[in-house]
């Protein structure tokens, strides 16, 4: 594998994942993993009476597909992931299919690592019907290409 350092990221550059279909197996693991176990994401009824119509993915769940969805369009020299923030506009349901987009918004040098630097990047996690339930920032900590 190739390893794409910071000094090859450039800004405005975008990316797009493959896509994948949330399952009850994605919802009745993650509530597992995590133990939220929120009747809005476990109990039909209950989804059902809350306005939703039937159960929802956990709103982390995105989240954390969206991390899985970029790791696999990217190769990066990523030596810590530093920030991140998101936005719910709207919930995922079991089969809806989600892609992960990403634009670099800004890179910068780090101020006390010279062989380091920092890249804010822009994400959307689009749906099947290309409405964007998700979307937000995440920073990362990118290794510089060794001079020499």
């Amino acid at each position: 594998m190739n390893q794409i350092f910071f000094d090859d990221i450039t800004e405005g550059a975008e990316y797009s994942s493959s896509r994948v279909t949330i399952t009850e197996s994605h919802i009745v693991t993650f509530a597992g993993l995590t133990g939220d176990f929120n009747p809005l994401h476990m109990d039909e009824t209950a989804a059902r009476e809350n306005g939703f119509g039937r159960r929802i993915a956990h709103g982390m769940l995105g989240h954390s597909l969206s991390t899985g969805l970029r790791s696999g369009i990217d190769d990066w020299a990523i030596m810590a992931f530093l920030q991140t923030s998101r936005s719910f506009a709207a919930p995922l349901l079991i089969g809806d299919t989600v892609q992960y987009r990403a634009t670099i918004l800004e890179k910068r040098p780090s101020g006390s690592k010279p062989d380091r630097g920092v890249v804010r990047v822009g994400i959307e996690l689009v749906k099947q019907d290309g409405s964007v339930p998700q979307k937000g920032e995440d920073v990362f900590l990118v290794e510089r290409r060794a001079e020499g």
